[in-house]
């Protein structure tokens, strides 16, 4: 793997410098990586919509292509550019995010098959951090995975992943340990029914009843 120059800046306050931002964004304009917080896990950040950029976070991670990656989003609006949503998964998005939550939605033409794994639904969220939706925003769509080699224990600090991943990631972004300290809940709707793919912040009981309003 390459190795380029990495840095680290802290950003609990999300009142980095715009000259940094733009340092920032014009890596993830190149394919660089981030990693940048979220309320759940650290993620490792690169542009959603470049095959070669999700081709990198699959290799520096170690995790296989079969596993499909998710994507970060900074509002409703991002998020129907890249996906198509039915009304009770509108309804789940307003309630729950920005929040622990993903859903697993029908994808638009614009995400790259390699971050699906071929499928045709793809992972989409909401974080409920404040730089990281000051990043999506000036950005676009980020990869949304947790910023460690795969099967490793979830990152609480960029101590930890900078441990793991090194020269690989060109910033680090540190706000701190987040909030939660765990990924979040994954579900996806078919047939009327509905699929808890993973457990997490929001309960299935919580999900059931918005649902049934």
């Amino acid at each position: 793997m390459e190795t380029i120059k990495c840095e680290r800046l802290e950003c609990a306050n999300s009142d980095l410098p715009e000259f940094k931002m733009e340092e920032i964004l014009e890596a993830l304009r190149a394919g660089e990586l981030v990693v940048y917080p979220t309320e759940t896990v650290y993620g490792l950040g690169a542009n959603a919509l470049n095959e070669g950029a999700v081709k990198k976070v699959y290799m520096v991670k170690k995790r296989p292509f079969d596993m499909p990656l998710s994507v970060a989003v900074r509002d409703l609006n991002m998020l129907e550019q890249i996906a198509i949503l039915d009304d009770r998964e509108r309804k789940l998005v307003k309630k729950f995010m920005p929040g622990p939550l993903t859903l697993l939605v029908t994808k638009r033409p614009v995400i790259p098959d390699i971050l699906t794994s071929a499928s045709m639904e793809v992972g989409v969220r909401i974080p409920d951090q404040p730089f990281a939706l000051r990043l999506i925003e000036q950005f676009g769509p980020l990869t949304s995975t947790s910023a460690n080699i795969h099967s490793k224990p979830n990152p609480l600090s960029t101590t930890e992943v900078m441990q793991e991943l090194g020269d690989a990631v060109r910033f680090y972004l540190d706000c701190g340990v987040p909030k939660l300290g765990k990924p979040s809940t994954i579900v996806q709707l078919n047939n009327g029914g509905l699929e808890v793919i993973r457990k997490g912040p929001i309960s299935l009981e919580e999900i059931m009843a918005v649902l049934n309003e």
